[in-house]
């Protein structure tokens, strides 16, 4: 495959994968939220969640029968502040936005909006549901458990997922804070993308059952689901490099994500029976908004943010470094880089996006075919 890729239009491939999602059965309104959640993470630079999940993540997930078309987001529980929802495996990105408008609603009104899920499934890229928050000048905070990937500090087991713990909130600047990460070192859509660009990873981002660093990125994929291999959590393999940090916060997640709703956790998220046979994934996820009117005003809160932003900055760098950067930063540049160029879309994609157009006749011509 080498490291060949493409540009191809955003508009383009949103619009292909609203098709292909309504082609598969699923709702349009729906559809169309999915390709937005997906469209979103490759406009923002993020290749690891965005057209690369869409077909082995939901349309293949669908096909296997182990994620439903038809999402019912139904509430359990309810307070003023609070709910308790159950997605009852549908689309985790329909749920995920449901949850998060509930949340915002909910602090609208009262300042604080908190909703927790259970039985949904992948919701895309965290970050999308902390930038619904943000264009409401408000404080979003989101995570969800996943399929078991990190080790324990000091074990070689994979146990926890890879449970983002993300936060975004508006600044004065031209875009807003948002630190949308995994709590291990990396995560296995990265792993994907080095591995469609048939690349090693870098020592210390996985761990084998033998103790050591494993570096082979497609036998690292195969090895996560038999679980011989494990992702280290933030900091690293061991004590050394204080690895517990990104155990204890990729907990905190998993927690979070399970205890509110009595949802699943751990072993019982891997996706398979005790036969091998596929089975859903019923995850969990959290959603918090925090109204900035209801404490000093959005304002004051943009100033002061982005004040900070900018003294950060502003302070002394690395020798050899021309700049320092934070949390949005990145992902803002990305987008004024790809607005007029469109998502990275190497073979491997390509690939999927032809027979997933193929297998469903869909009207789509891509430059990439000539």
């Amino acid at each position: 495959m080498g490291n060949d890729f493409v540009w191809v239009d955003f508009d383009l491939l949103e619009n292909f994968m609203k098709d292909a999602f309504a082609a598969i059965g699923i709702p349009k309104d729906d559809a169309a939220v999915c390709a937005d959640v997906l469209i979103t993470s490759d406009k923002r630079g993020i290749d690891s969640h965005g057209i690369g999940r869409f077909k082995p993540i939901y349309i293949d997930r669908i096909k296997d029968g182990i994620m439903n078309t038809h999402t019912e987001f139904e509430i359990i529980k309810e307070g003023p502040t609070t709910a308790v929802a159950d997605g009852h495996n549908g689309l985790g990105m329909v749920v995920g936005k449901k949850a998060m408008q509930l949340a915002i609603d909910k602090a609208k009104e009262y300042g604080l909006g908190m909703v927790a899920v259970r039985n949904t499934t992948h919701y895309g890229i965290a970050g999308y549901y902390s930038l619904m928050a943000i264009e409401n000048g408000m404080v979003g905070i989101t995570g969800t458990n996943a399929r078991p990937s990190i080790a324990p500090t000091l074990g070689v087991e994979n146990m926890l997922g890879t449970n983002p713990l993300t936060i975004g909130f508006p600044t004065d600047e031209e875009f807003p804070f948002v630190l949308d990460c995994a709590t291990a070192v990396s995560q296995r859509g990265k792993i994907e993308a080095y591995a469609r660009m048939e690349k090693d990873l870098p020592e210390g981002w996985v761990i084998g059952t033998d103790g050591k660093t494993k570096t082979d990125s497609k036998q690292v994929l195969k090895d996560l689901v038999a679980g011989t291999a494990a992702l280290a959590p933030l900091g690293g393999i061991g004590e050394e490099t204080a690895g517990y940090k990104g155990y204890g916060y990729a907990t905190v997640v998993e927690v979070l994500s399970a205890a509110l709703q009595d949802g699943k956790f751990l072993k019982d998220l891997l996706g398979f029976d005790k036969q091998g046979k596929k089975i859903p994934y019923p995850l969990g996820h959290f959603f918090i908004a925090i109204n900035t009117e209801a404490f000093l005003g959005l304002n004051i809160f943009k100033r002061v943010a982005g004040e900070i932003m900018r003294q950060l900055r502003a302070s002394q760098r690395m020798p050899g470094e021309e700049r320092i950067y934070t949390a949005g930063e990145k992902e803002y540049e990305a987008w004024l880089f790809r607005k007029d160029k469109g998502a990275r879309v190497d073979r491997k994609l390509q690939q999927d996006i032809i027979e997933v157009r193929d297998a469903y006749n869909l009207p789509y011509t891509f430059d990439f075919e000539k």
